[in-house]
C-alpha cells in the first residue's frame, strides 16, 4: 500500500466530486426541485459560508475510501472494478443518506430519486478516478 498513492488518489476524487456533482447541479430539472425546498436546503448564498468545511470534510470521506480501494486493491484492478467500487459506493450513499434523507427531511420523492441518480453517478465516477490513479509502490 502506497500512502503517497492514496493521496494522490483521494485528490484525484475529490476534484471528480466535486465536478460531477456540480455538473448533476447544473441539470436545471434538479436546481428547481431544490428550490422547492427552501425551509429544509441553505441558498447558494448560505452555502458559501460553509462550503470549506464540507470540503475538508469531504477530502477526509476521499482520504478514507481510497484508502479502502488500497486496501481491497489486487495487481490485476483497473478501470472495471473501479467502476463497481463506485457502484457500491454509489449504492451505500443512496440508502444510508439519500433515502435517510427522505425519511428524515421534508422532501419528496422526485428529488429523492434525483438524488439517488446523481449521486450514483458520482460514486462511479469517483471509483474510477481512484482506480486510474491508485498505483501501490512497487
Amino acid at each position: 500500500m502506497s500512502y503517497l498513492s492514496i493521496l494522490r488518489a483521494a485528490l484525484g476524487a475529490f476534484a471528480a466530486y466535486f465536478v460531477s456533482g456540480g455538473l448533476v447541479a447544473s441539470i436545471p430539472a434538479i436546481r428547481s426541485e431544490f428550490a422547492k425546498h427552501p425551509a429544509v436546503y441553505r441558498s447558494l448564498e448560505s452555502m458559501k459560508r460553509v462550503m470549506p468545511a464540507g470540503m475538508a470534510a469531504m477530502l477526509v470521506a476521499m482520504l478514507a475510501l481510497a484508502d479502502v480501494y488500497a486496501q481491497l486493491y489486487r495487481p490485476h484492478f483497473g478501470v472495471a472494478e473501479g467502476a463497481v467500487f463506485g457502484v457500491l459506493i454509489g449504492i451505500f450513499a443512496i440508502g444510508s443518506f439519500v433515502v435517510h434523507n427522505y425519511v428524515n427531511l421534508n422532501i419528496g420523492l422526485k428529488l429523492t430519486i434525483q438524488q439517488s441518480a446523481g449521486y450514483f453517478f458520482q460514486w462511479i465516477v469517483v471509483g474510477i478516478v481512484i482506480s486510474v490513479i491508485y498505483r501501490p509502490s512497487v
